[in-house]
């Protein structure tokens, strides 16, 4: 048989790194010899896989398992399928170790060098034909392993059976397991350096996955999808730049609507294909945001835990299924952002962490390596390999998914090394200072890559401090995200509207200290689904007041918001004023919509989507101070802001008005900088909303009295806890 009885030993015992050197079709003293390892079988033969005809029996070695027969006759490599026989029963089976290697030097080259920018085409289960015959290329990347393995019902999940091929330096291992097509289940077996068997771990490249709580990948297809987003795709570019409408609906697809009549379970993908799209568009939003997606085992970490950042959640359906809801989205003109996290993992143990025994793709020192905040580890974004697969991570959501952004999640956490850590809890870099370089870089290549690679996308920062250039290039020292959420503007309007309204002019900064800083970046304004969980309740439950003075204050917030500089986000339920905090076990209270005031709130929300995308005056210069025009500013007393928003050259400059009180104020006089009609654009005191309907009756004319630094001005109503709109008539 002419192998080593240390060599059996460590087969049999599954201690093996390098099995393809004995296993399969091999050369032995000038002559072809057969050897398969099958443990439990009785008796094995090399058949033609086209006749079924014996071409040698393999006869059973001193080593349990271990069979090997000479082909006498045979001359020349040839194809074979070993015929197994165990007990009654008998089977067929094509041998994994008489295939060569399928990945390319290339590959292996970009792999080991941390530089393959579609790293998912090379790692991951693939189902592929080689060398004539269909099954499934399986690469995972573990290069302090001792062995690794892939394991699953086809091979009785047995880590001896099927023993990867190591490659060189890149520290991957490969195998062609043939007959294995999409759908089977899958983990690796790992052994460690010193001997361990680490708990079975899924796929970090896995297209698909398991149900939770199981935790196996699941081989999944994903190329020949037939898109049909053409005419969107083509036009996308245009419409994600910082001069265009976008009105973001934040989304959590578990709990967004569910089915009672089905053990209340979520909907399917196609399901929100209808529903969730219609809704969307009928709302007027421009864009989707869904919360990670990502494969992820804890209902209650709402994605922000992800384990299998290829794969998109089987919650909600397949691979191909999640792409039909992007389609779905594309085809009504409604971009589609995901939530992405590549700040933390968690420790499940088929997971990332301590992947071949060492800390692979986190920081071995857990005062870098480990999120006191979410109790997860850190990627350790200095390594070149992890920072690529992250990077790679991006690319194939936006080349293999047609996304159209990403909201890149806790961004400060990534840039501080001394995010929420306690003296002595920390490392400072090289210079002793707080700042994580290493992240720095890793997140201004994923933004370099990312705008180079595909065009028209965009990707979001949620980033909480004043870390400067976040959305500035990354050849002019920033990060290179496209927008930033405005998180500042968030926390400080909120703690104003929580104000009683008798209160409010001793915080009137609150509400004009963001424009202090409002074209720093390129903002997205988020009240998100983190201002309505853990305790915090619903936005109407922030408003102060009873009953109708709730929903007034929220109109009003919402007037003020979209008429503020900067893209627009909205956590899905507030928009028709949601009672209570948000649960990611229930469904939205729909049923609230049987309200007036609730039905109201929607149709405010629909309609100031409406009057966004369709002025001009109040998108085209949202990142630029020229777009924007203080008239009332000064007015704490009464609790009064007012001012302009203009969209360049022909544009019919739009003016806004928000009065934080609960006193209507008659003959109001406001500065305007041209003569003619102003046109009541919207009220968010309408009867349509909620409202009393006390309004300026469609419009006003200017007279040619000076006010607020103005030639001309108008005389206007406001009323109690109100927004309005006013545009000059006829430009």
């Amino acid at each position: 048989m002419n192998i080593s009885v240390t060599d059996a030993e460590k087969l049999a015992e599954g201690r093996h790194s390098n099995p393809f050197s004995i296993l399969g079709l091999h050369e032995v003293s000038g002559k072809l010899c057969v050897r398969a390892f099958l443990p439990g079988a009785d008796a094995v033969e090399a058949i033609d896989p086209k006749t079924g005809r014996a071409i040698v029996k393999l006869d059973p070695t001193e080593t349990p398992g271990l069979f090997a027969g000479t082909a006498a006759r045979r001359k020349k490599r040839f194809a074979y399928h070993l015929r197994v026989t165990q007990g009654a029963h008998q089977w067929q089976m094509d041998d994994p170790y008489r295939f060569g290697p399928v990945m390319g030097d290339m590959d292996e080259y970009l792999l080991g060098e941390g530089s393959h920018r579609q790293l998912w085409t090379a790692l991951g289960a693939h189902v592929i034909t080689h060398e004539g015959v269909t099954g499934t290329h399986f690469a995972v990347w573990a290069p302090n392993a001792a062995r690794v393995s892939v394991v699953g019902e086809f091979n009785v999940w047995d880590g001896r059976r099927t023993v990867m091929r190591q490659r060189g330096a890149s520290g991957v291992w490969e195998i062609f397991i043939p007959g294995i097509s999409d759908g089977e289940i899958y983990k690796y077996e790992i052994m460690t350096a010193d001997g361990s068997i680490l708990p079975q771990k899924a796929d970090p490249v896995g297209f698909g996955s398991e149900h939770p709580p199981r935790t196996g990948s699941v081989v999944r297809k994903i190329d020949g999808y037939a898109w049909d987003d053409s005419p969107w795709m083509s036009r996308r570019a245009q419409l994600q730049r910082i001069n265009q409408p976008i009105s973001i609906y934040e989304v959590h697809l578990g709990s967004w609507r569910r089915v009672p009549e089905d053990a209340n379970r979520p909907l399917s993908y196609i399901e929100l294909a209808e529903q969730l799209v219609a809704y969307v568009k009928d709302m007027g939003f421009t864009h989707i945001e869904l919360m990670p997606i990502s494969e992820f085992p804890f209902d209650g970490s709402w994605g922000y835990q992800p384990v299998g950042l290829f794969a998109p959640t089987i919650r909600h359906g397949t691979v191909d299924e999640f792409r039909a809801l992007i389609s779905a989205c594309h085809r009504e003109n409604i971009g589609v952002i995901l939530d992405w996290v590549p700040g933390h993992f968690p420790e499940d143990a088929h997971g990332l962490g301590k992947f071949d025994g060492t800390a692979l793709y986190e920081h071995a020192d857990r005062k870098e390596g480990f999120h006191p905040d979410w109790n997860t580890l850190v990627f350790n974004y200095g390594r070149a390999e992890v920072a690529n697969y992250l990077a790679a991570n991006a690319l194939y959501w936006l080349q293999e998914h047609h996304v159209d952004g990403l909201r890149v999640d806790a961004v400060a956490s990534m840039l501080y090394r001394d995010y929420s850590r306690k003296d002595g809890e920390w490392i400072p870099n090289k210079d002793g200072g707080r700042e994580n370089y290493e992240a720095i870089s890793f997140l201004q290549k994923v933004n370099t890559e990312t705008y180079g690679e595909v065009s028209g996308i965009m990707t979001i920062a949620e980033e909480s401090t004043a870390f400067p250039g976040v959305s500035a290039p990354v050849d002019a020292g920033g990060l290179g995200f496209g927008f930033k959420w405005n998180m500042g503007w968030m926390n400080d309007t909120l703690s104003y509207m929580q104000q009683d309204p008798i209160h409010r002019k001793y915080h009137h900064d609150k509400m004009t200290f963001g424009l202090h800083y409002a074209f720093s970046e390129n903002f997205i304004l988020p009240l998100s689904h983190d201002e309505v969980v853990h305790g915090k309740g619903a936005l109407l439950d922030k408003m102060p007041g009873q009953g109708d003075d709730k929903f007034a204050n929220l109109r009003a917030y919402y007037g003020f918001m979209w008429g503020h500089p900067g893209k627009k986000l909205l956590f899905m339920g507030c928009e028709f004023a949601q009672g209570i905090e948000w649960n990611h076990d229930s469904s939205l209270d729909w049923h609230l919509l049987d309200h007036p005031q609730h039905r109201g709130m929607q149709n405010l929300v629909r309609d100031l989507n409406a009057l966004y995308r369709n002025s001009a005056a109040l998108y085209a210069l949202d990142c630029a101070p020229q777009g924007f025009e203080w008239v009332d500013e000064n007015n704490a007393e009464a609790s009064v802001f007012a001012w302009l928003r203009h969209g360049g050259d022909g544009v019919a400059p739009m003016l806004v008005v928000s009065n934080f009180t609960p006193v209507a104020r008659s003959n109001y006089r406001l500065g305007v900088p041209n003569a003619g009609r102003w046109v009541e654009r919207l009220n968010t005191n309408a009867d349509c909303y909620g409202g009393t309907g006390l309004g300026n009756l469609g419009g006003v004319h200017s007279a040619e009295i000076a006010a607020d630094g103005k030639a001309f001005s108008i005389e206007v109503v406001l009323p109690p806890l109100t927004t309005l709109f006013f545009q000059l008539e006829g430009i």
